[in-house]
């Protein structure tokens, strides 16, 4: 497979059994099943990582899987087709060879054109981007029979949740890069140097929240020579950012005075809190955003959930940012897609361990029975709604999908 193939594999002329895993004829303890994984193109405007690096098709094809990419899907990632034909992977040109395919993986939700090209009964690994998502995606998706699998809801064996955890450790990075960035002169900022120079009052940054993007914005942050102030709702959660940061950093719970007169002195204000049911999602209104200190810029990472400040807008990767009051608003889902290599090999790590085991196990379903961290990722069983919160959201009935794999 060392070469450019831009021709359509061989199996695609057998018809739709054709496409369906088919087990090897060799056991090697429990009985293996050859998957067929296809890689659509994303749109490059929202999103530009990729979900399996070349690397991870040569270990998926070495242990006799074939990949389908569609040509260019791995370009934003500076990724080339010839990267992935020569790990083994097929290129093809039309999008619907790729939508054929049993198991499909790609970052952003389909577009509706995009879920008319599915056969139906298939298995998709998506983000589901449940507060910017419409209830007719959902209900397309039932109607295909699809088995939908949500990256963001995908747990591990530590009760984590390992996507969410790898892009939030790279987006508070990130943070911290588009903070100096929006700064600086070259974006029109203040002309400020985020970080801390002799003679000079270190830059200020507050961060709400204490969670993964918020400990790595503020080891970012301190690295550089910031001062860095953290709010949360949970002491147990402060109590271990300081541990984890292994320095002292100033923690407190959000107390509205001393957070209002913080702010108002802050350089940078990030938002970082991740939105459960049972706290206040905004943590900044309009009128204390009106009071910041001209320039200043706000990086909000809860976006994705519907942003913890108020006057938040969600915008693109290629629309990042706008000002409103004087404060600077950068407020973009997938703020990890700036750097789209490291947070698509971040992404494959992920993934290719799980198609790995779903090979082993003998496909997706065995696989999916012995395993209750890629149950908790799935929000369409066989076209029937297994999310509460999905269904409650739209106003669509929901099942426990442990019920129904019983059934099935």
């Amino acid at each position: 497979m060392k070469q450019e193939n831009q021709h359509t594999p061989s199996h695609f002329s057998l018809g739709k059994t054709g496409m369906l895993p088919q087990e090897e004829m060799l056991e090697v303890g429990r009985r293996r099943s050859r998957l067929i994984i296809g890689i659509p193109k994303d749109h490059e405007t929202i999103e530009q990582r990729v979900a399996l690096t070349p690397e991870a098709v040569e270990i998926l094809v070495n242990q006799g899987h074939e990949v389908i990419i569609e040509s260019g899907a791995g370009i934003p990632a500076n990724y080339s087709d010839h990267d992935y034909s020569e790990n083994g992977g097929f290129i093809v040109n039309e999008k619907e060879q790729v939508y054929r395919c049993d198991i499909i993986l790609r970052l952003s939700p389909l577009n509706d054109d995009e879920i008319d090209s599915l056969k139906g009964d298939q298995i998709l690994f998506t983000s589901v981007n449940l507060p910017q998502q419409r209830e007719e995606y959902i209900r397309k998706l039932m109607q295909k029979k699809v088995i939908a699998v949500a990256f963001e809801y995908l747990r591990a064996e530590d009760n984590s949740y390992p996507v969410i955890k790898a892009m939030s450790e790279i987006a508070g990075t990130a943070a911290i890069q588009v903070a100096s960035e929006y700064l600086s002169n070259s974006r029109n900022g203040k002309g400020v140097l985020l970080g801390g120079v002799s003679g000079i009052t270190p830059t200020e940054i507050v961060i709400l929240g204490a969670g993964t993007a918020a400990e790595y914005a503020a080891k970012a942050a301190m690295a550089l020579g910031a001062s860095v102030k953290v709010f949360d709702f949970s002491l147990i959660k402060l109590r271990r950012l300081q541990k984890h940061l292994g320095t002292r950093v100033y923690t407190s719970v959000f107390h509205p005075r001393v957070l209002t007169k913080d702010i108002q002195s802050a350089d940078v204000i990030i938002g970082a809190m991740y939105q459960y049911e049972n706290q206040p999602r905004i943590l900044l209104d309009e009128d204390m955003v009106r009071k910041m200190k001209e320039g200043t810029v706000i990086i909000d990472l809860s976006i994705d959930q519907g942003g913890c400040i108020e006057t938040s807008e969600i915008r693109t990767i290629n629309n990042p940012a706008f000002n409103k009051f004087g404060v600077l608003h950068y407020c973009v889902p997938n703020i990890a897609s700036r750097v789209s290599r490291t947070a698509s090999i971040a992404m494959s790590n992920v993934l290719s361990p799980i198609l790995l085991e779903m090979g082993e196990f003998g496909g997706f379903l065995n696989h999916l029975k012995e395993n209750r961290g890629l149950r908790n990722g799935v929000y369409i069983y066989n076209g029937i709604l297994t999310k509460k919160q999905i269904g409650d959201r739209f106003g669509i009935p929901s099942r426990d999908i442990d019920l129904l794999m019983a059934a099935f």
